[in-house]
């Protein structure tokens, strides 16, 4: 880049130096061929040669070649054109008013030829650059539309693999489940696994579902206290010996909002699950909701390692995992992904925020009722 600055400006004063030379020889030449036929012309046609070669100058070198030109041509008109020749000093005090008139003619066409010149070369600076933007934001385009296109294919991929895996998985099941019955306790591990599988099978293919706008929802009035206790109720088996504080706002106990009620479930689930996997053994996990406006919020606040500043919208895209996260907890990185995915489509949002005293709190909002509406509709 650096070189070819340098090139253009060398090429530049090139330019510059051969417009002053034709320049100052044509004023040159249109003198001489004016001084012979001297007699026969009139003071208007020498003008107007002289301001020819002043524009031509002008248009060749810029604003100061024009001038001096004007100049030049202002002494050359006085000394051999207008009477007594070769004189400065004029007869006819018309004749000042003649080489005045000249002298700012020229002047005045050499600076609007110039101002000319350096708009046309804006404008056209200018049509490069969106010429230069327009063919750039047509490739962003072709390769956005690319990419739309591979992500819906991989999507589609997802779909279906995740479906036609659906059928052996359930046959292995069944034939772990009767060897564990035949008494051949490896079994167990076989079901474990296929459990797993199952699991992360059904996550691709609500992933996908999601991604197509294709999750059936059973939007409908639920009250607070009844999507806590079946959430508290999903997890029970993992918080055996862990202590959930589970609490509902004292200046409002009776919260509705309009939810689909087993996706909501999913949800909180997800949150509670991953809280009592990263969250110390001893510390409690409190679980509250309030009403927020128009919105229901539902908390888990744990005192797990929390998430980086960096990570807090980065853990809700598919197949990442938090650096703090334990290797160990088998997570392929879905479960946060499709929670919010499953708060859009309710109208609702989830995010994450850091907890005082260490940990995270994720807030779900999902739309409230007011008491009125609930029993009008009922």
């Amino acid at each position: 880049m650096h070189a070819r600055e340098t090139r253009e400006l060398n090429d530049h004063r090139r330019s510059g130096r051969a417009a002053w030379l034709v320049s100052i020889l044509a004023l040159l030449l249109a003198t001489l061929a004016l001084h012979q036929v001297r007699d026969a012309l009139d003071k208007a046609h020498v003008a107007l040669v002289l301001l020819l070669v002043v524009l031509g100058g002008s248009a060749a070198g810029g604003r100061v070649l024009g001038v001096v030109l004007a100049l030049a041509g202002f002494v050359v008109f006085d000394l051999f054109f207008l009477p007594p020749f070769n004189t400065l000093v004029v007869a006819d005090p018309l004749d000042w008013l003649v080489l005045v008139v000249f002298l700012a003619t020229g002047v005045v066409a050499a600076q609007l030829l110039t101002r000319a010149q350096r708009e046309a070369d804006e404008a056209r600076r200018r049509s490069e650059e969106v010429a230069a933007l327009t063919a750039q934001a047509q490739t962003d385009a072709a390769h956005a539309a690319a990419l739309r296109e591979a992500d819906q294919l991989k999507d589609a991929l997802l779909a279906t693999v995740s479906h036609d895996l659906r059928t052996p998985l359930t046959t292995i099941r069944g034939l772990a489940h009767d060897i564990v019955r035949d008494g051949d306790d490896r079994a167990l591990a076989i079901e474990e696994e296929v459990e797993r599988l199952n699991r992360l099978v059904t996550d691709l293919l609500d992933l996908s579902r999601l991604k197509a706008g294709g999750v059936p929802l059973a939007l409908a009035l639920n009250t607070a206290d009844e999507l806590m206790g079946a959430t508290l109720q999903r997890v029970s088996g993992a918080a055996t010996g862990r202590d959930i504080r589970a609490s509902l706002d004292p200046n409002e106990p009776l919260l509705v909002g309009t939810f689909d009620l087993t996706h909501s479930v999913r949800i909180l689930g997800n949150l509670l699950e991953n809280a009592l996997k990263y969250a110390p053994d001893n510390a409690p996990i409190d679980f509250t909701v309030v009403r927020e406006g128009p919105m229901l919020a539902f908390r888990v606040a744990d005192r797990g390692p929390g998430i980086a500043d960096e990570e807090r919208e980065r853990i809700f895209t598919p197949f990442h995992r938090a650096t703090s996260a334990r290797p160990d907890v088998g997570s392929v990185g879905l479960g946060l992904a499709i929670a919010r995915g499953l708060a859009d489509a309710q109208g609702g949002s989830l995010q994450v925020t850091p907890r005082d005293g260490g940990g995270s709190v994720f807030t779900l909002h999902l739309p409230a009722a007011d008491l009125i509406d609930t029993f009008e509709t009922r």
